[in-house]
């Protein structure tokens, strides 16, 4: 009598790890619907951080998790009969287990559950200025020389900063570009720390942002409103009109202001005079103040800009002189 071998047993499913991922830019509970139909179907959810802020929204949705640090081994352990495993992440993306797992997956030795990387929450454009705001709140607290800032001391910073923009720009240089821009970026965020420790009147980063968005939307009909522009004129057009009509000038003049540099100011004034359509002489006198007033007035009307090319001028005459200097030293 033949005797039959029994089938072999089918082997056991290897399991499925789900490392999910948050960001803490992102308000806790705040999760993707993936995310959560891995938190409900799974049969462990481990946490090595007790005070993660995603754990009180998870427990309050009825999902149980254990606040556990786990080894690879364990976790492959844990998955063993097609069990699944979701690890909720710290902020630094556990990589102690994975590069646990991945050396476990490298000897061959073990067969390996499913290893899937499963974001929960995705940082939206702008998010990074949420860590900008901490740490500007932090530096306000602990820095002897933060602390001790005020608006009037700080004015001289913001205007170097702007400067420095300026030049990178002319420079064409991006990545000073990019670091200039961060300068005069902190300089609106630590004054508007500064401005939320007035006694009588504060307000916040958000009351600035805030009114920023207010005004854009107000001065841009043609996008948010009813109202149409089709060229950069008829733009320019509505962003004025919106903006006496907030203002309530009495003057064209009114809202320059006269600390700016001279050449800017004398040129901003022009602008003002032919934006409005008046027809206001250039005052006579003697002296270069006069000449400059009317270079300034001409290159407005002529649409250049005249501190740039200034600027360009004043640039190529430094050139010249270090070649000069150059020169004689040779």
């Amino acid at each position: 009598m033949n005797a039959t071998s029994p089938a072999p047993a089918p082997e056991a499913a290897p399991g499925r790890v789900v490392l999910l991922t948050t960001s803490h830019r992102v308000a806790p509970g705040l999760l993707s619907w993936p995310a959560w139909q891995a938190l409900r179907a799974a049969d462990r959810v481990l946490c090595a951080d007790g005070a993660h802020p995603q754990l009180p929204y998870l427990r309050e949705a009825g999902t149980a998790v254990e606040e556990y640090a786990p080894t690879a081994e364990e976790v492959v352990d844990a998955c063993a009969g097609g069990r699944t495993v979701v690890v909720v992440a710290t902020g630094e993306g556990e990589p102690a287990l994975t590069d646990g797992l991945a050396r476990m997956a490298g000897g061959g030795r073990v067969r390996m559950p499913e290893l899937e990387l499963l974001p929960a929450s995705y940082d939206l454009p702008g998010a990074r200025l949420l860590d900008l705001v901490q740490v500007m709140d932090r530096i306000r607290a602990e820095c002897p020389w933060s602390s001790q800032q005020t608006h009037k001391g700080l004015a001289k910073y913001g205007i170097e900063e702007a400067y420095e923009l300026v030049e990178a720009i002319e420079d064409g240089d991006r990545d000073e570009l990019r670091e200039e821009l961060g300068d005069v970026l902190l300089q609106v965020v630590f004054h508007a720390r500064i401005a939320e420790e007035h006694a009588e009147e504060p307000f916040s980063i958000d009351d600035v942002a805030g009114g920023i968005v207010a005004k854009l939307i107000h001065r841009h009909p043609h996008v948010f409103g009813e109202e149409t522009a089709r060229t950069p004129e008829e733009v320019k057009a509505h962003w004025m009109r919106t903006k006496a009509e907030e203002k309530r000038r009495e003057s064209v003049t009114d809202g320059v202001p006269v600390g700016q540099p001279a050449l800017a100011l004398a040129t901003k004034l022009a602008s003002r005079v032919r934006s409005a359509g008046l027809s206001v002489p250039l005052p006579s006198g003697e002296g270069v103040g006069y000449e400059l007033l009317a270079l300034a007035a001409r290159a407005e009307a002529e649409g250049v800009d005249a501190e740039a090319a200034l600027r360009a001028a004043a640039r190529a005459y430094r050139d010249a002189i270090r070649a000069t200097e150059q020169d004689a030293r040779a």
